[in-house]
Formats: C-alpha cells, sequence, structure tokens
C-alpha cells in the first residue's frame, strides 16, 4: 500500500474512532464540561455580535443542565440570535483549522484560549456556575496547555473544535427542529420575521453541514 493511501486510512480511521467514542461517551461525565464549553462559546458569540452591531451585554448565564442565555439588548436581532449556533460552530472550525496548520504553536493557542475563556466570563457571566465552570475549565486549559507536548496540543484544540462543530449541529436539531416549541434563538427570529422555526433550524443546519463537509475535505486533503 502507497504511503498516501496508508496516511489516508489512518485518517479515515482516527476521525471514525474519534466520533465513535464521542457518540459513546456523549452523555457521560468525560464529555460533559466540552459541552459547557460550547455552550459558552454559544453565548459569547451573542454577546460579541450584540456588542459588534451597536448593542450592549448586560449578564450571560449558564446552567448545569447545558443551558444559557445572554442578555444583550441593542444591536442587529437578526444577527445576533443567528450568531449563537454558527458561532460555536465558526469557533470550531477555527479551532480546527489552528490545529492543521502545521507552523501553528498550538500550545499558545490552547492558552489563549484558557485565557480568553477566564476573562471573558469574570466579564460576562453572572451565574454561580458559569462563572466557577468558566475559571476553573479556562484556568485548566491554560495548565495543560503548558504541560503537554506539541502534539498532544494539537490533538486537544482538534478535539475541542471538533466537539464544538459537532455539538452545535446537535444542538440545533435538538432545540430547533425536534422542539420548535421551545423558545430557543430560532423561536424567537420566527417571532421577529414572522417565518416559523424550523426554517431557521433548516437554514442554520445546511450551513453547519456544508461546513462540516468543507473541514473534512480540508483535513482529509492533508492526510
Amino acid at each position: 500500500m502507497k504511503a498516501a493511501t496508508k496516511r489516508k486510512a489512518s485518517f479515515l480511521a482516527g476521525f471514525a474512532l474519534y466520533f465513535g467514542v464521542l457518540w459513546i461517551l456523549w452523555d457521560t461525565p468525560l464529555v460533559y464540561p466540552l459541552k459547557i464549553f460550547v455552550v459558552l462559546l454559544h453565548e459569547i458569540s451573542h454577546a460579541l455580535v450584540s456588542v459588534a452591531t451597536g448593542g450592549t451585554v448586560e449578564r450571560i448565564v449558564l446552567d448545569p443542565m447545558q443551558g444559557g442565555a445572554c442578555y444583550c439588548p441593542g444591536g442587529n436581532a437578526l444577527l445576533t440570535l443567528s450568531a449563537g449556533y454558527l458561532g460555536s460552530l465558526g469557533w470550531g472550525a477555527l479551532m480546527v483549522e489552528a490545529a492543521r496548520a502545521k507552523r501553528v504553536p498550538t500550545r499558545w493557542v490552547n492558552g489563549l484560549i484558557g485565557s480568553l475563556v477566564v476573562l471573558l466570563t469574570l466579564a460576562f457571566v453572572r451565574s454561580s456556575f458559569g462563572l466557577v465552570f468558566g475559571v476553573l475549565f479556562g484556568a485548566g486549559l491554560m495548565v495543560v496547555s503548558r504541560r503537554f507536548s506539541p502534539d498532544k496540543n494539537r490533538i486537544l484544540l482538534m478535539s475541542l473544535g471538533l466537539t464544538s462543530a459537532l455539538y452545535a449541529i446537535l444542538d440545533i436539531k435538538s432545540d430547533v427542529l425536534d422542539r420548535p416549541h421551545l423558545e430557543s434563538d430560532a423561536f424567537m427570529l420566527g417571532e421577529i420575521t414572522g417565518t416559523p422555526t424550523e426554517l431557521w433550524g433548516v437554514i442554520w443546519i445546511a450551513v453547519a453541514l456544508a461546513a462540516s463537509v468543507v473541514l473534512f475535505r480540508r483535513a482529509w486533503r492533508d492526510a
């Protein structure tokens, strides 16, 4: 078997193994911190877009049941509400791309992510659970980034990115398509625009799947 074929076979095996393990452990304490991390990215994305479009951020809250909310009045409601699911997907894509780039010092990237998580948590999160989680997760990521080898940091960064992208897709399906009656971002967008909640779910799922295909093809090409 040629070397290139072996590399691609190893890539497919590793990719399948990662998602298989993640699927099996999805509802276990091992994956739980990653899911709350993605919820935090979701709410931070709302906050950033609100500020970028002229709004403000009053507070972010997280709860142990993987829920969250960003109270950010003003700004462009259409963009701000769309920023949650697509934002966590976008952050995941950026992490995957950084992990793919051979010249990117992933130790620094992971340390930067940890620092930003701590700073943004202290600045905006106003729930006890959210404060404790954000500070501990961010600080833990900073410590791990210094103690892990470059290869392990790259694996960690790729895992964070892939989990963020996957969770965004599953979250859209669960909150919007499976339970359209919930007061989700899509539900509020539907009320503002006079369109069905499911329409936004379909649009966001399509964007998420298209982005995932692009990420997979880029990673496949590098294998």
